[in-house]
């Protein structure tokens, strides 16, 4: 049996569970930023927001938004406005869901992002690694910034890590994965990376 995978933007009606997400995954690392600020960074570039279905049900999201190289969110606060015009995109978060980690959900939000990217004329994908994150990022093309403190509000361990949006084919990914059996438990360990300023991901 296989549940089909849908990356859309994000709706009215996704919040609770995005909120869910974030609150289950950043609490034990004190990074929760509460709902205001959640959807403060979608009004600011809705575009570059995700919400992943698998199936009928809510399984992951991914915020980004333009943000000037080496500047990123303050978690303690929600964005002003609009954001501001840079060729830089900053993957502030991407969650999916404990019981569905390790099944590449992740991979197909950053291959959008990705693809979305380059669509827009972005250069560059920017994000805050926290909780030892930065090893998987690295994995995934990006480099470290090691000069200087870490990022304010992060956590001691937070590292600013950056990569140049691709210009070729990106992989592709299934579009469906098949469904967890019974019984069987997946990692929990925290998959927040990035921010992408989360992780802060």
């Amino acid at each position: 049996m296989t549940e089909a995978i849908r990356i859309r933007r994000i709706a009215d009606g996704d919040w609770d569970g995005i909120v869910a997400l974030e609150s289950r995954a950043y609490t034990p690392l004190g990074l929760s930023e509460g709902r205001a600020a959640l959807e403060s960074r979608m009004r600011a570039s809705p575009e570059t927001c995700f919400a992943l279905d698998l199936g009928e049900h809510l399984a992951g999201y991914l915020l980004a938004l333009p943000y000037p190289e080496s500047e990123y969110p303050e978690l303690s606060g929600a964005e002003p406005g609009a954001a501001l015009p840079s060729r830089n995109l900053h993957l502030h978060d991407v969650v999916v869901a404990e019981q569905l980690r390790h099944r590449g959900l992740g991979r197909h939000l950053l291959c959008h992002l990705m693809t979305t990217a380059r669509a827009h004329g972005y250069e560059q994908i920017s994000l805050v690694a926290v909780g030892g994150s930065d090893t998987f990022w690295a994995g995934r093309g990006f480099a470290a910034r090691r000069e200087g403190p870490p990022p304010a509000g992060y956590g001691p361990t937070a590292v600013y890590m950056s990569r140049a949006v691709p210009g070729g084919p990106l992989p592709h990914f299934e579009t469906e994965l098949p469904a967890p059996r019974g019984g069987t438990e997946l990692s929990s360990a925290t998959e927040k990376w990035a921010d992408a300023g989360a992780p802060r991901t």
